[in-house]
């Protein structure tokens, strides 16, 4: 998938890939910028498909693309547009070359199907996907049991700085706990243990997506250490 592209020089383009083989690759695709090239529409942002690179000494070259997706209802939607942006720039970020990113790549193609859908909210894409990703970058937070002592029975507080719940019994000092619904806390579970093509099959209550929101925006501040372009924009927008 293409998660972005720039101009180079007069008519080439340098465009940055999430590939099953070799995880964030950036390559130059020549001519990209030549109204008869057949690279025109295959590096704009959001192209899914197959891609076919030469690993030349310092830099890879496109040499021709399938695209099966281009995700092109996104382009008559600003709000979308900027939502999947975010979530391009999101995988950019936390993705990196000669890695296993297959899961990021699967998580990323199935939100841009779902952020298409007039069926879920596209704020409930974005707290799924931040969710899920943390998850795949191996910083779940605890959603089962306390992360202090481990039960599972005592009414808990979600703390995004002790890294998840904290029952009654060990709550004291943990000034950031978050009182969540048990439907926020399902959600989550749900979240955190589906396969990911069955991600976003679901939707949820106004009070759920709002606690959603705000675990979700504390977990964000402590995880991830970067301030997305795209997700300003997206802000002012809404």
């Amino acid at each position: 998938m293409v998660l972005s592209t720039a101009p180079v020089g007069e008519y080439d383009r340098r465009v940055v890939l999430l590939t099953k083989e070799h995880g964030k690759i950036s390559a130059f695709a020549r001519g990209a910028r030549r109204p008869n090239s057949p690279l025109v529409g295959a590096v704009n942002p959001f192209a899914f498909g197959e891609f076919t690179v030469y690993e030349g000494r310092t830099s890879y070259t496109i040499q021709s693309a399938n695209i099966s997706n281009y995700f092109a209802e996104l382009r008559s939607d600003v709000t979308g547009a900027y939502y999947g942006f975010y979530f391009l720039e999101f995988a950019a970020y936390y993705t990196k070359e000669n890695n296993d990113e297959r899961e990021m790549l699967k998580l990323l193609y199935q939100t841009l199907r779902a952020l298409t859908s007039p069926h879920i909210p596209d704020r409930l894409v974005r707290y799924i996907f931040e969710l899920k990703a943390l998850c795949i970058n191996g910083q779940a937070p605890q959603v089962f049991q306390c992360v202090k002592c481990g039960d599972r029975e005592r009414p808990a507080v979600f703390s995004a700085l002790k890294g998840g719940l904290v029952c009654s019994r060990c709550r004291e000092n943990v000034p950031d706990g978050i009182v969540i619904d048990k439907s926020t806390l399902y959600s989550m579970q749900y979240i955190e243990t589906s396969k990911i093509e069955k991600l976003y099959t679901f939707t949820v209550s106004d009070k759920v997506l709002e606690e959603l929101g705000k675990v979700m925006g504390r977990l964000m501040d402590i995880y991830v250490d970067k301030k997305f372009n795209s997700l300003e924009i997206l802000e002012t927008l809404l």
